[in-house]
């Protein structure tokens, strides 16, 4: 069936790029239009994203493919376009709707904000880059948004500049995706060199890496074929917060709340998942970089959702949570269940979004973000604690919200694949996810307010921020029955191939009953009418202080990474300044003591240049005599 909107979908990663080219051209003189234009820019990205999206659901749409010459040299043809398919337009619509909420939420958090105007810019660009990351038809242009993204997040992370912190975590978070950065590079060399006719795009990759038969005509042998997939994953492992690159993470909270959620949910770390989704052709080729996947993704899952337990901070304890969801995406794209794993990058986007606005709203009214200094907010800002409590069980896996049934297909996949390691590995993980929401909820909106905070004169949000606080709750109870077991072909739908849907009874009961036992242990320790204390730090002290620590990753990179290239670096300093400069500086000191011997012998005296001259016949005289014979 032949597509009407797909042959305009070039046009909405332009809309926001358009917008950032306005708002930077005209600067402060727009900041009173700047959220006007931000918001309009995202809704007619969000309309056209939208029915792209309802036509290929609701005909047989075939992939749609457009591009031009962009460098051609010999044979070799680099080319640039965009490229449609369920998988992108599906992430369209998640990043346009996402960015439209942040831009309307952002009015009243970034009000009075005197760099309002570069904060709008800002977002725009880095919505641009992350529409055009998704339509990419080639692997070149990929990377070069996929670098673009980069470069938003540093800017966004470090908007407020003036903090230490800020700058120090938009270096980080920069430093740090680049070492992944460097792997996906490789990847894409050796796909270049490798592939007929040197050809990027993914249908091209997608035919090479069809079967063995295919791989074997291009030359491409299995451990090539392995060290090719675990590139392209240590590019995503930087993008989306895997271990051990995790850790820009959780400090990339320190940019404003809306670019947390935008970060979080649907734009930066969804890249690395969809990267893998995307390419999943070439790692569903190589076992070993399946295992990979898989093993790093369910050790990311139940290693950060350790560490948010014992976390005081708001959103540190939302970013931990973040790393830890991006790692049960990669667990089931590891285990092949791709659907189950875009699935839940699906639904993650709403309510982890959800989650960080309404994290959002409550710092905006109580000034602070240890959670130990709120308590009873939930009396004054109703609208926050409904919407974010119904975030909170959708990240907790209950049913029947939308992260229940993403996190149970995860499961099922395990499961069903007889991998009782990961099945428990994600089991645990998502008992600790519930006890750490529970955790945060009763201490933030339940309770009576902290005698050294503000949570007693706390009032509800304004309603430019309450309003995507609804949305994204709707969302979140909503957007999971898209792919229940019971029924739908989302499966099918998504990657062209059947796929059985099948409910597995014992792991939904096992998948709910975790959830209730999380929620419930959080309840006894930190519920209401609870002291406002943390009780881990005092039952279990070592055990809390390695999980407040980080499991002290931080510090050891500091120590084995940081100090030593920082020892090295002095230590090449010291080269460069004394033996480099000084052998430099030593020649020139002697051309400068020879010139200025010359300029007292040449003065322009007879009588100098006489006795010169004598001085010379008499030395020549006393060489001869004292070399003797030996001389003739």
């Amino acid at each position: 069936m032949e597509s009407v909107f797909s042959q305009f979908a070039w046009a909405i990663p332009v809309i926001p790029l358009l917008a950032f080219l306005i708002l930077t051209a005209f600067g402060r003189q727009m900041k009173g239009a700047a959220v006007l234009l931000g918001v309009i820019s995202s809704l007619a990205a969000f309309i056209l994203s939208a029915l792209l999206l309802w036509e290929r659901v609701s005909g047989t749409m075939e992939d749609y493919t457009r591009s031009f010459d962009w460098i051609r040299f010999g044979d070799i043809r680099l080319e640039f376009g965009f490229d449609v398919t369920n998988l992108n337009a599906l992430m369209l619509v998640i990043v346009t709707l996402v960015s439209l909420l942040v831009n309307v939420y952002s009015k009243g958090y970034m009000h009075g904000d005197e760099r309002q105007t570069v904060f709008y810019a800002y977002i725009a660009l880095f919505t641009s880059s992350m529409l055009g990351l998704v339509l990419s038809p080639n692997l070149l242009q990929l990377y070069i948004f996929w670098e673009l993204v980069g470069v938003c997040s540093f800017l966004l992370v470090g908007f407020w500049y003036e903090r230490h912190a800020a700058r120090a975590a938009a270096k980080k978070a920069f430093i740090v995706t680049r070492i992944g950065d460097v792997g996906l590079f490789i990847a894409l060399l050796l796909l270049f060199w490798y592939m007929p006719g040197h050809a990027l795009d993914f249908g091209s990759i997608s035919n090479v890496f069809s079967n063995a038969d295919t791989l074997a005509q291009s030359g491409i042998s299995a451990g090539l074929t392995t060290w090719i997939a675990s590139l392209i994953f240590v590019g995503a492992v930087g993008k989306s917060g895997q271990f051990p690159l995790h850790t820009w993470l959780p400090d990339a909270m320190e940019g404003p709340t809306p670019i947390s959620a935008l970060i979080h949910a649907a734009t930066m770390v969804a890249a690395g998942v969809y990267l893998v989704a995307r390419t999943f052709d070439i790692f569903h080729m190589s076992p070993t970089a399946m295992t990979i996947v898989a093993s790093v993704g369910g050790f990311t899952a139940i290693f950060a959702a350790t560490i948010a337990i014992a976390q005081r901070d708001l959103k540190r304890i939302l970013a931990y949570s973040t790393v830890s969801q991006l790692g049960y995406m990669m667990m089931a794209l590891g285990l092949g269940a791709v659907t189950a794993g875009v699935f839940h990058l699906f639904t993650h986007a709403f309510f982890k979004a959800l989650l960080f606005l309404g994290a959002g709203s409550v710092i905006h009214a109580v000034h602070t973000q240890d959670i130990f200094k709120m308590g009873g907010v939930g009396r004054n800002m109703k609208v926050t604690a409904w919407t974010f409590g119904i975030g909170a069980l959708a990240l907790s896996g209950i049913p029947p919200l939308s992260g229940f049934w993403s996190k149970d297909a995860i499961l099922t996949a395990a499961w069903d694949q007889n991998n009782w390691l990961l099945f428990i590995i994600g089991a645990v993980a998502a008992f600790f996810t519930a006890f750490y929401m529970a955790r945060l909820f009763f201490l933030v909106f339940t309770g009576d307010p902290s005698a050294d905070s503000e949570a007693s004169k706390a009032h509800e949000s304004p309603l430019s921020m309450t309003v995507p606080l609804i949305v994204l709750s709707v969302l979140a109870v909503v957007a999971g029955f898209v792919n229940t077991p019971f029924g739908g072909s989302f499966g099918t739908w998504l990657t062209g191939e059947e796929v059985g849907e099948h409910a597995n009874i014992m792991v939904m009961i096992v998948s709910a009953l975790i959830g209730v036992l999380g929620i419930g242990l959080g309840y006894v320790m930190y519920g209401p009418g609870r002291k406002r204390q943390d009780t881990l730090e005092h039952t279990a002290a070592p055990v809390y202080r390695l999980l407040a620590n980080k499991y002290y990753i931080d510090e050891l990179y500091q120590i084995v990474f940081v100090r030593s290239l920082s020892g090295i670096g002095q230590l090449l300093k010291a080269i460069d300044k004394w033996v480099i400069d000084g052998l430099v500086r030593l020649v020139a000191w002697f051309t400068v003591s020879v010139g200025r011997t010359s300029l007292r012998v040449q003065n322009g005296q007879l009588q100098t240049y006489g006795l010169v001259s004598l001085f010379g016949f008499v030395g020549l005289i006393l060489l001869v005599l004292a070399l003797g014979r030996r001389f003739w």
